[in-house]
């Protein structure tokens, strides 16, 4: 690569070798989303022909309005419940790790680093493969099988987030802007509030990225706990598998379609933001 100076500032210019680097990830990088795009559009005995179709067929309307309401699979209760499952832990998650990392940054109490290494622990034990069984009999004598809560309740809380916060909060907030708002009578409610979270906002919006997109395609837990005709959007698409010849290719890749529309979104919403704030964050520091 060769260099160029400008402003004080040291710049890198891409060769044609890196370009092509790029362009060649990029392409690996989309071509799983087009190829599922081909497959939805198309029919059972297209998707399983040989050679494979590599151009998007006309039957996506029609596939998407059948698994939209083939009642053996309950997408629509799917994305639903997903949403809501998704949705009510990501607001959970991101507000306790935001004040939980903000106390072990920021703050000196009795017991700190027991309880930051005690968070630390908790992330080494997978809760999918160690945990699920306790926890399944938990759900049991509390009689919440095939209940919301069931699914909720488990992940309210999150290891990774609170170090990634604690982290995040050691790096965005000066301990002297801490001391400089003590000195002017601000208690410590209102120094989290008007100092620590609109320093940290690029990092509450990456953990609210990933903890969405982590709950919106969890599988295992709500297979297990849930019933058939009340499940998550992950559970749904494994009903849509199944015909009477057969794994039908379209209806899965359909629904598989229609799971990652609204995590497009959100991260055409606010990926932008989530990547200029940290950017920022990066520039001012």
């Amino acid at each position: 690569m060769s260099t160029r100076r400008g402003s004080g500032v040291r710049l890198w210019d891409a060769t044609p070798l890196t370009r092509i680097t790029l362009v060649f990830a990029l392409l690996l990088s989309v071509w799983p989303l087009y190829w599922m795009v081909v497959i939805a559009s198309r029919s059972v005995s297209d998707a399983t022909a040989m050679p494979p179709p590599l151009l998007p067929g006309g039957n996506l309307g029609d596939n998407i309005s059948r698994a939209l309401t083939d009642d053996s699979a309950n997408l629509m209760t799917g994305l639903l419940n997903s949403f809501i499952v998704a949705g009510t832990v990501t607001v959970s998650v991101v507000v306790i790790s935001t004040m939980a990392g903000f106390a072990f940054a920021k703050l000196r109490f009795r017991g700190r680093q027991v309880l930051l290494v005690s968070v630390l622990l908790t992330m080494m034990v997978p809760l999918q493969h160690v945990g699920v069984v306790p926890l399944y009999i938990m759900m049991i004598e509390l009689n919440w099988t095939n209940t919301m809560q069931a699914v909720i309740l488990p992940f309210l809380v999150n290891g990774f987030g609170i170090f990634l916060m604690r982290q995040y909060t050691m790096q965005a907030v000066p301990d002297e802007l801490i001391e400089a708002a003590r000195m002017d009578g601000a208690a410590t409610w209102k120094i989290y509030l008007r100092v620590v979270l609109p320093a940290v906002r690029p990092g509450m919006a990456v953990l609210a990225l990933l903890t969405f997109m982590q709950n919106w395609n969890e599988f295992l837990w709500p297979l297990m706990i849930l019933r058939p005709d009340n499940p998550t959007v992950q559970v749904a698409i494994r009903g849509l598998s199944n015909t009477n010849y057969g794994t039908d290719y379209s209806m899965i890749f359909t629904g598989t379609l229609l799971s990652i529309v609204p995590l497009v979104i959100i991260f055409i919403a606010f990926g932008r933001q989530i990547v200029g704030g940290l950017m920022e964050g990066a520039v001012k520091s």
